[in-house]
């Protein structure tokens, strides 16, 4: 089995293991009459598998459960643009605001705990908007973050990615500890640092997407290796064996003015990773974005405790919006790990 090659099924990952066999429900997740997503940014689970939607609608942050039925939203007037989520072990939420330049901890209920940075107010590096090339220099927290992970020891990690190139390093209690990086393309540098996760051993992976690479980190941000066989990577999520589950956005959506695709490059697609970077298996490519499977505009990943996973997709800003895709073509979809 190629599996660079894209399943002829949409609807089922091509995989070499058994055990990650998973079917696509692009319908799962069921909302209120008259309530809508816009589109969604990111998605996360808690200790009981509840699913956190951070979207782009009205209701910010929309809780679901596993058959994806509605239970309660938070966070309205309170975002600027939502971006990122995290849940860590005990359950404190953490939401990357991106044009809002902070990251905020709350409980599971939206009970604020924490501001990461200063609302409103960007640091200086010299870019001029979220077009990573107005970026003149690395700066301090935070100029358009993008995405949190938490670290097996407690520290916060936040990739600092639009208006930034740099990865900065905190407390559990908010502290900043240190930063890491710089714009252009060599060991440690970043063009959008966009996506973030800690392996159960420690080493922090960047999702340096407009280098298409995965970048390794040890946790104080020294350079280990790095991962090419992604396609503008959004987002990464590691399960505790160490398989890494990363959301590339591709080459058919959200393309910088002034950039062309390279022949042949792929669409959206989500591809599942072993700890030492081997493919596992793939899924989508954008041949058909709005069929199930498949995808136009991967932005967030997250695998609940049974071995589901969830999808995001910016369908409207990468491109729905311009028609590229049709305005009905799903946001979210949840893959459902088979028996093995």
């Amino acid at each position: 089995m190629n599996l660079n090659k894209v399943s002829d099924r949409d609807d089922s990952i091509n995989s070499v293991r058994a055990d990650l066999e998973f079917e696509a429900d692009d319908h799962w997740a069921k909302l209120p009459p008259g309530w809508s997503w816009v589109e969604t940014t990111a998605v996360a689970t808690d200790d009981q598998d509840r699913v956190y939607v951070f979207n782009r609608g009205e209701h910010p942050v929309i809780v679901l459960d596993r058959e994806g039925g509605f239970l309660h939203s938070w966070g309205e007037g309170m975002f600027a643009r939502p971006h990122g989520i995290f849940i860590g072990p005990d359950n404190a939420v953490y939401c990357t605001d991106d044009l809002d330049h902070t990251v905020r901890k709350f409980t599971l209920e939206g009970r604020l705990l924490l501001t990461l940075g200063t609302s409103g107010r960007p640091s200086d590096t010299g870019a001029t908007s979220v077009d990573f090339r107005s970026i003149v220099r690395a700066g301090p927290p935070f100029h358009f973050p993008t995405n949190t992970a938490i670290s097996p020891e407690g520290d916060l990690y936040v990739s600092d990615g639009y208006g930034n190139a740099r990865i900065h390093k905190f407390s559990s209690e908010g502290i900043h500890l240190l930063s890491w990086g710089e714009p252009g393309s060599g060991p440690g540098q970043f063009r959008v640092p966009h996506g973030i996760a800690v392996a159960p051993d420690g080493i922090v992976h960047v999702a340096d997407r407009e280098n298409s690479r995965i970048q390794r980190f040890t946790a104080d941000g020294d350079y280990l290796s790095e991962w090419v066989d992604v396609a503008r990577p959004c987002q990464i999520f590691i399960d505790g064996i160490g398989t890494a589950y990363v959301a590339e956005l591709g080459f058919l959506a959200g393309m910088w003015p002034g950039t062309t695709a390279p022949a042949g490059a792929p669409g959206g697609r989500v591809s599942i990773f072993d700890g030492d970077g081997r493919l596992l298996a793939r899924s989508g490519g954008g041949r058909n974005p709005c069929s199930p499977g498949d995808f136009f505009a991967p932005h967030g990943i997250w695998v609940d405790s049974r071995g589901d996973f969830y999808v995001t997709e910016v369908t409207m800003s990468a491109g729905g919006n311009r028609g590229l895709v049709s305005k009905d073509c799903h946001t979210l979809q949840k893959f459902v790990r088979k028996p093995t």
